[in-house]
């Protein structure tokens, strides 16, 4: 088959690999109809070179077609339409149990003291791998695998496997009071979904932040509040506090992540890390690795004294240093972790079924085939051509 490989920095391609096979009796294989690529993706492309080996497969976002079921398998049968969530979980586990998919007691990567392995997603989650790629194979077929109907296009169900249900944990995380007010950081497609749905579900007053033209117009068209940062840099704070009764919204949602715009000197530290031999570079990065804080600051920044800020943005730093009286002295709530896509799916399916309440349809920017992946990383990591999401098709 043919499947999107990491060989390097900023380096993917794609390659002939074999076929994956039934390895368990609860296995399944997904021939991908279509495929997400990730901001965090991009963590792969630009940071986390160190947790992964030239030859990877990349990609956590696949639905597809089930081609063939373990013989243990008798929730799915061939032909059925999955989307597959980016949690390698169980669903009967401890943790599986209380919601908690991301923590999975089955495939937590004990040896890295990490949770739940991911799909494409690097040693320190399993090395699994991911759905960059015309097959999949997809263990727990009977409780991982999301049955979806026919009829409706990929586009309407394939965010099921992380977008939706990351952004719906972002917002539920935030805890934001009935008509109360959120800012989001980031409009990408975790931070513009996180926006569409906290208007769903009622906020009077959805700020969103970035400081790309495109996703800012975006942004606005969906009635958010939206600030180009490249205006407001320092003083967002101030400026979303005149919106606020001088206090800040009532929640912040950081879907930016380790790679923040701005602090130089994590930057550099982030760049010369990945400069050293992958051996040492994970002991480093594992010890003393720090992220660029920009947006988590701002967010202790904006939140108002008792708020509520949520991470969905993917951190990785070990030494990360956070402004620990600040936080206390604003009585700040702080919510985060991977999403628990399993978890959420009841209250999502159901907004995809008849109407597209949150824009679905039309979320995707770019659709391209699976041999041009290597464009689309570089598109997505350089901004180019209004790219905010892309879906790729093997």
């Amino acid at each position: 088959m043919r499947a999107l490989t990491w060989q390097g920095k900023r380096d993917v391609r794609v390659e002939t690999v074999p076929d994956p096979v039934i390895k368990a009796p609860t296995d399944v294989i997904v021939r991908v109809t279509s495929t997400g690529v990730c901001g965090s993706d991009l963590h792969l492309y630009e940071v986390l070179g160190p947790y992964l080996d030239p030859g990877d497969i990349l990609g956590h976002e696949p639905m597809g077609i089930v081609e063939e079921v373990g013989s243990e398998v008798t929730a799915l049968s061939a032909g059925d339409r999955v989307v597959v969530p980016f949690n390698v979980s169980c669903g009967n586990c401890y943790m599986c149990d209380r919601g908690l998919h991301s923590q999975c007691e089955t495939t937590q990567v004990k040896e890295r003291g990490t949770g739940a392995s991911l799909f494409g997603y690097t040693k320190l989650y399993g090395q699994v791998p991911g759905g960059q790629a015309e097959l999949l194979r997809v263990p727990f077929g009977n409780t991982l695998p999301i049955k979806v109907p026919d009829g409706p296009p990929d586009d309407r169900f394939v965010f099921l496997s992380d977008v939706l249900p990351t952004a719906w944990q972002a917002v539920e995380y935030a805890d934001i009071p009935p008509g109360g007010t959120v800012t989001v950081l980031g409009l990408g497609p975790i931070g513009a979904m996180s926006a569409r749905i906290a208007r769903h579900r009622g906020a009077s007053l959805v700020v969103g932040v970035d400081l790309v033209p495109e996703r800012l117009s975006r942004a606005h068209a969906d009635g958010v509040k939206a600030f180009d940062l490249r205006r407001y840099g320092k003083d967002i704070g101030d400026a979303i506090r005149d919106l606020t009764d001088g206090r800040g919204t009532d929640a912040v949602i950081d879907a930016v992540g380790m790679e923040a715009h701005g602090a130089p000197l994590a930057k550099a530290a982030q760049w010369g890390v990945g400069l050293l031999p992958d051996a040492v570079a994970e002991k480093v990065m594992g010890r003393f690795g720090v992220d660029r804080l920009d947006a988590l600051y701002a967010a202790i920044d904006i939140v108002r004294r008792g708020g509520t800020i949520s991470i969905s943005g993917v951190y990785g730093g070990a030494v990360d240093p956070m402004p620990l009286l600040t936080m206390f002295d604003k009585q700040i709530q702080l919510r985060m972790g991977q999403a628990n896509v399993r978890r959420w799916v009841d209250d999502i399916l159901p907004l995809l079924t008849d109407e597209d309440p949150l824009g679905v349809d039309a979320f995707a920017t770019h659709h391209m085939p699976l041999e041009d992946g290597p464009k689309a990383y570089q598109m997505f990591q350089d901004k180019e051509d209004g790219m905010i999401k892309t879906l790729l098709r093997p």
